[in-house]
């Protein structure tokens, strides 16, 4: 398979040429260094994209919704089977290799390497008896820890791998649950989060508490578009083009965001009090609402009844100051998707202004997950000139996108990262791209 035959099946995915052409670039490498370590060209190969979480910070483990989009940057993963009941994956770029036998489900492993044991425990605890092993290879151009999903797109990279190693899509055990998309996103989500998807129970995850918005973005966003969900279950709401005249342009902050990581404490604040909350609501009423969104319902007068329980001091562990925090937080960013749907379908630079500066406002003052450097990104490029921009991602480092016209979009770029590098100058390997809404996760014929 020659790099100009990858870069026709990218482009028929609907990357757009240049993308194309790095990502075929790129998967010539992998397939490549595959074959070098393995002895043999691999069968099966994928791209995987990172995300944007254009609104919806922290919403989706309670049920709630989040606008998001694909990036043309992120993983190829490539594979083939192996008999003798291992995993072992070699990260081309880097030459970091982490091997693992399928019924090992003790053995400690730290870093990106983690989040391959996690998929390769839960798959053969679910699916009794699956034929996992495998040998695969990856090379990533996304930014570690930048609020982009690298973590996730690993899980849906290896988890897809491995589906087609076992052929689980195949066993009516995995039918009988996984029936489309959304529910294999949903059930990725529950794999990475240590959580149960409906009859398929968990095993440890990698300790964070969240949801399946990344992996439902990198398995369902469609080029040039701006997709809103609902979680917990995942549904497809609606979604939007993006103005042909409008560009994204991404600058990471240069402040690891990870997750799981030194941040995962302060990250998995923000979903346990979230599940105060609802644990609040449902002493309360008597109801067994199965996440805030349910709670709520949309309407404000259960909010603001929720409110009132905790005032009362509702929660034994959290003070009511910070449930009271948290829920004004969950309301405020839930209620922008939909508004900021139609601001994106009727190219509305002023509202969708508005709601971004009202985003970022309350990350930092409500959800309390803002570092300098981020806030100090964010502020430069509205003063740069972009007609909107926020952070995204776990928080506590991470990146933030503005919205500016095409014509601008590279000059913008420039400006700001310069703006930032004097602002910030202990800032470390800060990397920026222009993007519109890419393809999500693209099977490749390697063969």
């Amino acid at each position: 398979m020659t790099t100009d035959d990858l870069a026709f099946q990218l482009n028929a995915a609907g990357f757009v040429t240049a993308d194309a052409a790095t990502r075929a670039a790129q998967a010539r490498t992998v397939i490549d260094g595959f074959t070098s370590a393995v002895g043999h060209p691999p069968e099966w190969g994928w791209c995987v994209p990172g995300r944007i979480e254009v609104f919806g910070k922290h919403t989706d483990y309670a049920g709630g919704r989040s606008l998001v989009a694909a990036v043309p940057k992120g993983f190829v993963l490539v594979g083939a089977p192996r008999e003798d009941g291992r995993v072992r994956l070699i990260d081309v770029r880097w030459g970091d290799t982490m091997e693992m036998a399928v019924a090992d489900a003790t053995s400690p492993y730290r870093g990106w390497a983690n989040y391959v044991a996690v998929v390769v425990r839960r798959l053969a605890h679910n699916f009794h008896g699956a034929v996992l092993g495998a040998d695969l290879a990856i090379v990533s151009d996304l930014p570690r820890a930048a609020g982009l999903s690298s973590s996730s797109a690993l899980v849906v990279a290896v988890a897809s791998a491995l589906i087609r190693r076992a052929r689980l899509d195949q066993r009516d055990d995995f039918n009988a649950v996984i029936r489309t998309t959304l529910d294999l996103a949903g059930y990725l989500g529950a794999v990475e989060n240590g959580l149960n998807f409906k009859s398929l129970t968990s095993v440890e995850g990698v300790g964070t508490h969240g949801g399946s918005e990344d992996h439902t973005a990198i398995l369902t966003c469609r080029p040039n578009r701006l997709t809103a969900y609902s979680y917990v279950p995942v549904r497809h709401l609606d979604e939007a083009a993006m103005p042909d005249d409008w560009r994204f342009v991404i600058a990471s902050s240069g402040v690891h965001a990870d997750k799981a990581g030194g941040a995962k404490d302060r990250y998995n604040r923000a979903p346990l009090l979230t599940r105060a909350l609802l644990e609040v609501w449902n002493d309360a009423t008597s109801e067994a609402a199965p996440t805030l969104a349910a709670a709520l319902n949309g309407d404000p007068d259960r909010a603001k009844k929720l409110n009132g329980l905790v005032m009362k001091g509702g929660h034994p562990e959290y003070s009511d100051g910070a449930l009271a925090q948290r829920l004004d937080h969950f309301v405020g960013e839930d209620g922008r998707i939909l508004e900021a749907l139609r601001a994106f379908k009727q190219a509305d630079a002023a509202a969708l202004a508005s709601l971004s500066d009202d985003s970022q406002r309350d990350a930092d003052l409500l959800l309390d997950n803002q570092v300098d450097e981020t806030r100090t990104l964010a502020a430069l490029a509205r003063s740069t000139g972009a007609m909107a921009a926020s952070s995204f991602g776990a928080g506590f480092g991470g990146s933030v996108w503005a919205v500016t016209r095409a014509s601008d979009a590279d000059e913008f770029g420039k400006a700001w990262v310069a703006a930032y590098g004097r602002a910030c100058p202990t800032a470390k390997g800060v990397e920026w791209f222009v993007t519109r809404p890419a393809a999500s996760v693209t099977e490749l014929r390697v063969g």
